[in-house]
């Protein structure tokens, strides 16, 4: 058993998907901790919050809400409410829907894993799919969680590497096996704006993600989730693309 896991989200802390996530927690560390946003913070990405203060909510025993981003519950978690005894692992979600393709540079889900990762803590991003917001699935990662975070643990991993993890839309006795996959292309096919009227007549806007059906390429993680496996993939920072850069290579001189 762990001495101590670091629990946080992107949907906030009152995000059913987070009292989940303590649930597979407590099995497996001695302390669990909460740094989680005081509100949604959906797609931040790796945001951290570098031009207004920070502000720290106690909410009970060793659980604590931000007025930030994920990235800055991941920070303050690590560097300063825990600075005297660092966490074991960082767990983020577990989100209320999927994270993969694309689609991941966007996550704040995923981007607080990456934080983590960052700061030196083994980091796991972990969400479930949906097909009906209102009826998500949350038994099936609740009792899939504990042994996922296990089973990752006893293989272990890159420490420059944080893993993604995305449960089925499935009951927990119907999901395949962990199943490691690349990040495929996703659904995402681009973006759209939506401007609207507010009762003072002024204008504003919604941006939105436009998606469709897309080939992934082999080994994807969308077409292992939609297969019905609970899906890994390993991430890093580093996005360089090596194909583009030995084209470039022929031109341009390398230091």
């Amino acid at each position: 058993m762990l001495d101590r896991i670091l629990l946080t989200n992107d949907d906030g802390i009152e995000a059913p998907g987070l009292t989940v996530l303590e649930e597979i927690a407590r099995g497996l560390a001695r302390e669990v901790w909460v740094v989680a946003p005081e509100h949604d913070q959906s797609g931040v990405s790796h945001a951290v919050s570098l031009h207004h203060p920070i502000r720290v909510t106690e909410r009970g025993l060793r659980r604590f809400a931000i007025t930030g981003t994920p990235g800055d519950c991941a920070v303050m978690g690590v560097c300063h409410l825990m600075a005297g005894a660092p966490p074991d692992l960082l767990l983020c979600g577990v989100n209320r829907g999927a994270n993969l393709g694309m689609e991941t540079v966007f996550s704040g889900t995923v981007g607080g894993a990456m934080t983590g990762m960052m700061l030196g803590i083994r980091s796991i991003a972990l969400s479930q799919a949906w097909t009906d917001r209102e009826h998500v699935r949350w038994p099936t990662a609740r009792t899939l969680g504990p042994g996922v975070v296990r089973q990752l643990l006893a293989i272990g991993w890159d420490e420059a590497t944080c893993l993604n993890v995305n449960f089925p839309d499935l009951p927990a006795a119907e999901a395949g096996p962990l199943t490691l996959a690349r990040q495929g292309v996703g659904l995402l096919q681009g973006m759209h704006v939506e401007t609207r009227t507010d009762p003072r007549d002024l204008t504003y806007h919604w941006i939105g993600f436009r998606r469709g059906p897309r080939e992934q390429g082999p080994e994807s993680d969308i077409d292992a989730l939609q297969a019905g496996h609970v899906v890994v993939t390993p991430l890093r920072y580093d996005r360089t693309d090596e194909e583009a850069y030995q084209v470039l290579a022929k031109v341009l001189p390398r230091r």
